[in-house]
């Protein structure tokens, strides 16, 4: 296979939640020198992003969107060391990433945290559902330089614009940076809400993360 197909092997694996032809493309992919974050963000990725439109849509359910991410993240799986392997040995910076309270989805975020990590940021990964309270406990805690806020939904993003908030009652705005991700997510709502970047995509998180790191 060529690098194309490989990618779309793998996207087609998360698409029809078959485990035999992910593991064949995955190592596919290894064995031709494939970039392990790009099999990711080229195949498995875009797999979800189909997945997750056809569940809104109504023409998948829960169960079988449930599938499709576990599949994705049981494949990163065997992808992890090859990602780990090139981690640069100088730390970026810190970050504390998480979605926000009032929505469970994390598959993006997970893949965002994926790509930082693998691009020699320290992730702390809150998970998903969080309290905005705990991710100003969290960044104080482990002097992080940016909170990085997923939100899946519309009815979660108005928790981006609070923590905005949060943040200046405590003197800490400016001091920790703030990035903000997720399918509604837009530059106008970041310009909106004060927050200092947002990202479409897990590469593009990389970009944004290492500019808030060069300010």
């Amino acid at each position: 296979m060529n690098e194309n197909e490989i990618y779309e092997q793998l996207k087609n694996a998360v698409l029809n939640i078959d485990e035999e032809s992910s593991k064949a493309a995955v190592e596919a992919g290894l064995h031709e020198g494939l970039d392990p974050m790009s099999m990711i963000e080229n195949g498995f990725a875009k797999g979800m992003v189909i997945v997750g439109d056809e569940f809104e849509a109504g023409r998948r359910f829960l169960p079988q969107l449930m599938m499709s991410a576990a599949l994705m993240t049981e494949s990163i799986e065997q992808l992890k060391e090859s990602i780990e392997g090139e981690v640069t040995q100088e730390t970026q910076g810190t970050i504390v990433i998480g979605t926000v309270e009032g929505d469970v989805h994390d598959i993006g975020k997970n893949i965002v945290k994926i790509f930082l990590g693998g691009n020699g940021f320290k992730l702390y990964d809150l998970g998903r559902d969080v309290l905005l309270h705990k991710f100003i406990e969290k960044a104080e805690e482990v002097n992080a330089d940016i909170i990085s806020t997923s939100a899946l939904m519309t009815s979660t993003m108005q928790s981006q614009a609070t923590l905005e908030e949060m943040l200046k009652e405590k003197g800490l705005k400016g001091k920790i940076k703030t990035m903000i991700g997720g399918a509604p997510i837009t530059e106008r709502w970041m310009k909106k809400i004060g927050a200092d970047g947002c990202a479409e995509n897990a590469s593009e998180a990389v970009k944004v993360a290492r500019q808030l790191m060069e300010q």
